[in-house]
């Protein structure tokens, strides 16, 4: 970890910049960011709560937050989001409220997230744009404020990524678990599983088979390792282009896969490639966090149908290819 700062002593020449370098890919660490569930676990010092957080992430949105302290007061804040450059930059404004909810003092942050090699460097910068006398004790426990917060957040990254983990692992050795939160699909392909493996891992066979009928693909990116991104956009036959983000989170060849799906609603898929003699038993499971995400996939985007078209193109193109191969 790695971190540097710097503050001024007067009001309007005042600036707190903090680093620091996560061993994960920037759209996990962005959603921390974004997602009011996962920025209530974080904001704010040691010891806070945050019963309330809203976020309206966009250009000219609101952010409310109410931060509770370790003795029970709440700190009221508010903030305007100025720029939004998924998962690159994050600027918006917070403000301190007196009691009456008027502010007293006012900071623009910057946030920006690069990526290199699966590690996010994180960049946090705070400025004042405007103070009163009564947010001089505000302002001069800022860095000790943003220094915390970002200890948490590390920790809360740290916490989520390996807990996501060793569900997934329990999920596949218990395959009768969670079933109501879940799409499933099994396929026994005349292949062995090495080839198999190879075809759900090698980007240029990847994007000849992936999706239901009729679709066609775009990879961008495709680092099959834990941490790596998956990046491609989804063709549909009317035309409609589906932006795809899947963060690789366990590898083992050739034997299974774990991925998280960072797109839109989350889930995690975990992929099992069981040898038959010279068949290969490919099971998917694709686990939601509630209910309510699995219906709406499966009912609402045909994910069921989907899944099943998807092996189907995986062995056609599988067998395609074995003729290709064949001496």
């Amino acid at each position: 970890m790695d971190t540097k700062s710097s503050s001024a002593v007067e009001p309007e020449e005042w600036e707190i910049v903090l680093t620091r370098v996560f061993d994960l890919p920037r759209e996990l660490v962005f959603k921390a960011w974004t997602g009011p569930k996962h920025l209530a676990q974080w904001w704010g010092p040691k010891g806070f709560t945050n019963p309330l957080c809203e976020l309206d992430v966009r250009p000219g949105g609101s952010i409310r937050i109410h931060m509770c302290g370790p003795d029970g007061i709440l700190y009221p804040m508010t903030g305007v989001y100025q720029e939004i450059m998924e998962p690159v930059r994050l600027v918006f404004t917070s403000a301190a409220l007196d009691k009456e909810g008027n502010p007293i003092l006012e900071l623009l942050n910057t946030v920006t997230f690069a990526e290199h090699s699966g590690k996010t460097t994180l960049t946090t910068k705070a400025r004042v744009v405007k103070t009163t006398p009564e947010g001089a004790p505000y302002l001069e426990g800022s860095e000790a404020g943003w220094t915390q917060s970002l200890e948490r957040l590390g920790n809360l990254l740290a916490s989520t990524y390996s807990t996501r983990r060793r569900k997934l692992t329990q999920r596949t050795e218990d395959p009768a678990s969670s079933t109501d939160r879940e799409i499933a699909a099994t396929r026994v392909i005349n292949a062995p599983r090495e080839l198999v493996f190879r075809m759900w891992t090698d980007p240029e066979q990847v994007a000849q088979w992936w999706g239901p009928n009729g679709f066609t693909n775009t990879i961008y990116e495709m680092a099959v390792r834990p941490g790596g991104v998956w990046r491609f956009v989804m063709h549909g036959p009317d035309g409609v282009d589906y932006q795809n983000t899947i963060v690789f989170i366990e590898i083992v060849e050739p034997e299974w896969l774990a991925y998280s799906d960072v797109s839109g609603p989350q889930f995690q898929v975990t992929v099992t490639f069981a040898d038959q003699g010279d068949k290969t038993r490919v099971s998917v499971q694709m686990l939601f966090e509630s209910t309510t995400p699995r219906d709406k996939m499966a009912m609402e985007f045909g994910a069921i149908e989907g899944l099943s078209q998807t092996l189907d193109r995986l062995e056609a193109h599988v067998a395609k290819i074995q003729e290709r191969e064949r001496p």
